[in-house]
């Protein structure tokens, strides 16, 4: 379903570390809007929500809702360092068109709702 490299799952560790969830869930989702027309979303739960997909990867326990799946099967999250910092990266081969930012996308199926970009 969904993968992370292991400097995003290193990176995630040490967020929930910090924040006394070591226990905790890194949820991804994706939601309508973005420039491209569905934007992607992470954060940190407690526990999965009823019809969650719960999948493993570099030690993290990852959720992922019903509606947000089919958008993500196959995605990796990657954790890179650049000249203005660092950042996550979702490489998703159900995107056939991204913006600028890298965090919105549509698909070849679904154009989503295309904001104008701020």
């Amino acid at each position: 379903m969904i993968t992370l490299t292991a400097a995003a799952g290193e990176k995630i560790k040490k967020y929930l570390d910090s924040r006394g969830k070591a226990e905790g869930y890194l949820r991804v989702f994706v939601a309508p809007g973005g420039c491209s027309g569905f934007t992607y979303g992470m954060s940190i739960e407690d526990a999965p929500a009823e019809g969650d997909a719960v999948v493993e990867s570099e030690g993290v326990r990852i959720l992922v809702d019903p509606g947000s799946a089919e958008f993500l099967a196959g995605a990796e999250i990657d954790y890179v360092e650049g000249l203005m910092g660092g950042g996550f990266a979702i490489h998703n081969p159900n995107a056939v068109a991204t913006c600028g930012c890298g965090s919105s996308f549509r698909t070849a199926r679904q154009a989503g709702r295309p904001e104008a970009c701020s």
